[in-house]
């Protein structure tokens, strides 16, 4: 890996800041020949066809669904993990929670449990996919989930405010009977590291930073059926706040109160209204 601040770095760090914002002039000349391929769906960001007759020639050509959102190809972030470094970036990171997951292990049985966290690991990733995030892992009783502009766009902070709204319903907050599986998310907006990280043959795409740590803890400290967001994050989505309730609170590790929204089950807001 070249020093920081040599001009191989640098060349390195522009090249990633061009991917992810999605300004790279060769995903413009990549898209204008992949679209006479035949062949639907394709990748949101080359228009690599994953369907059609044009599919299994650019599958030999390693344009396969990628493990993290199979709404784009791996070729597509291939070059990224294979070039460690990064870029920082403005984005969105969404951290959801199971709430009391050690209480409700201790009362059912460990494949009942298993099986439990299965289906929020399903769940999660069909409604973070849906909505362009980019699923980064899943830790235990977590997800954290990316969004940064050249797979979300220019409005990820609201891909991500609707991703947390949608979790919350799809894991039942919202059915008269309760969630089938208690959860809590907060999402924040900011200034990230993101880039490639790890040894050659285990390398991650994911994001670090002070935003990343913020809604973490967000998450930790949000009950069941609460989305806790950042007044940063808030403004990003353009939504109005005035009528919802506003908290501070003291994040573990952090030197000053974080001021955040709460959006309640049921309780969706309209983004884009400001």
């Amino acid at each position: 890996m070249e020093p920081e601040g040599s001009p191989d770095s640098a060349a390195s760090g522009e090249m990633w800041r061009a991917i992810l914002l999605g300004t790279a002039p060769q995903y413009a000349r990549a898209r204008r020949f992949f679209q006479r391929v035949p062949g639907h769906p394709r990748c949101k960001m080359c228009a690599v066809p994953f369907g059609g007759i044009g599919a299994p020639f650019m599958r030999m050509l390693g344009h396969r669904r990628w493990a993290k959102n199979p709404k784009y190809c791996g070729a597509c972030f291939s070059l990224l993990q294979a070039n460690h470094g990064g870029a920082e970036i403005e984005c969105s990171l969404l951290f959801a929670d199971v709430r009391g997951s050690t209480t409700l292990a201790e009362g059912i049985s460990p494949a009942r449990f298993s099986r439990l966290m299965a289906r929020f690991y399903e769940t999660a990733a069909a409604v973070l996919v849906e909505r362009d995030a980019i699923v980064d892992k899943f830790v235990g009783d977590e997800v954290m989930a990316l969004f940064i502009p050249a797979v979300a766009g220019e409005q990820h902070a609201r891909r991500a405010v609707d991703a947390a709204q949608a979790l919350l319903r799809a894991t039942g907050h919202e059915e008269a009977a309760g969630p089938w599986l208690p959860v809590g998310a907060g999402v924040h907006t900011g200034t990230a590291f993101v880039g490639s990280v790890g040894e050659t043959l285990q390398t991650e795409i994911t994001a670090l930073g002070d935003v990343v740590n913020t809604a973490a803890r967000l998450a930790s400290s949000a009950a069941g059926g609460e989305i806790l967001v950042t007044d940063a994050a808030a403004a990003a989505a353009g939504f109005d706040a005035s009528a919802l309730e506003h908290r501070q609170l003291e994040l573990k590790g952090k030197s000053l109160a974080t001021d955040v929204i709460v959006i309640s089950v049921g309780r969706d807001v309209a983004v884009g209204t400001v």
